[in-house]
């Protein structure tokens, strides 16, 4: 017997919350993989409805506008074919976006009080057992230069063992800096081919006989500090129970901070920053928080890195 294939999707993100992707850009994925109709409902959020409805109409999907709710005991609600007109509606949306905003706020200001900042990261790193390479988002001290790199701008931070930490610095984006790239680039083959062989600067900057094979360290193994929130019951034990968790995964925390919960609400938030761990212990030993019944949805967890130098968080 064949499996039944799914006309609809009711439960589809956007941008407006965690989705990865616009409305236009939901529909035009919806129509390629056949669907007749979607239910756009981001968290707290009908920001993307309306243009979410016009894109169907465009490629000739039904969309239905929704949302989803979360109420005040962690639990989701989804409701469909709210309207603009439903303006009591729109105007608790707006105010839980605005009680986000500051929540959020109070959080970076706290990350600040720390001098760290989020940014994203594209990171190497050599290590006596092999080599990391990962990027993702991550807190690095407003100290360091990297950590004011904004805009079309990028920048490279390079550690030697003489000269220390080196940073290079300069537009990633826009015609006259690609331009100027490809142009380097060509100019590098032209010299290349009017230069004797011995003299030439080797492709990978070393000579082959210099060249050997390092291990790729799997991210399980990298090591970092972490930034970990979590939604917890707010009930004497809860801490302890995380506390205990994470001690016998082996993981220290440097710094705790339990933000008020709004009036009314069972649940608090939790905000930690661990010591340098290895990813897998850490892994395992939120695989277990979030199991706990006084836990409510995902951990989330933001890696650290001092970048002081040395490698270490």
């Amino acid at each position: 017997m064949n499996a039944p294939k799914y006309l609809c999707d009711l439960h589809v993100h956007t941008t407006a919350s965690d989705g990865g992707y616009t409305p236009e850009e939901i529909v035009r994925l919806a129509v390629s993989l056949g669907l007749e109709a979607i239910a756009i409902t981001d968290h707290d959020s009908a920001a993307s409805n309306i243009a979410g409805v016009k894109a169907g109409e465009k490629f000739g999907l039904r969309v239905i506008p929704g949302v989803e709710l979360t109420t005040v005991e962690g639990c989701h609600i989804l409701g469909y074919f709210i309207q603009p007109v439903e303006s009591g509606l729109y105007e608790y949306l707006s105010s839980l976006k605005r009680q986000s905003w500051t929540f959020m706020c109070k959080i970076l200001e706290r990350l600040r009080s720390r001098g760290l900042r989020v940014t994203e990261q594209e990171l190497a790193r050599r290590t006596g057992e092999g080599v990391e390479l990962r990027v993702h988002p991550t807190l690095i001290p407003e100290r360091c230069l990297i950590a004011n790199v904004n805009g079309v701008m990028n920048a490279v931070l390079v550690k030697a063992d003489a000269v220390g930490s080196t940073l290079y610095y300069g537009a990633g984006a826009g015609a006259e800096p690609t331009a100027s790239a490809v142009v380097a680039d060509l100019v590098d083959v032209v010299r290349a081919l009017t230069t004797d062989p011995g003299n030439r600067v080797p492709h990978l900057a070393f000579q082959p006989d210099a060249i050997s094979n390092l291990p790729m360290l799997s991210i399980d193994d990298a090591q970092t500090a972490y930034y970990l929130r979590m939604l917890a019951e707010d009930r004497p034990g809860v801490l302890a129970e995380v506390a205990t968790i994470l001690g016998d995964a082996g993981i220290s925390i440097e710094a705790l901070v339990q933000l008020q919960p709004p009036q009314g609400a069972s649940q608090a938030r939790l905000v930690m920053l661990s010591h340098r761990v290895r990813e897998r212990q850490m892994n395992i030993a939120l695989e277990q928080i979030e199991a706990l019944d006084s836990i409510s949805g995902k951990v989330t967890r933001i890696r650290v890195e001092q970048l002081d130098g040395d490698g270490h968080s």
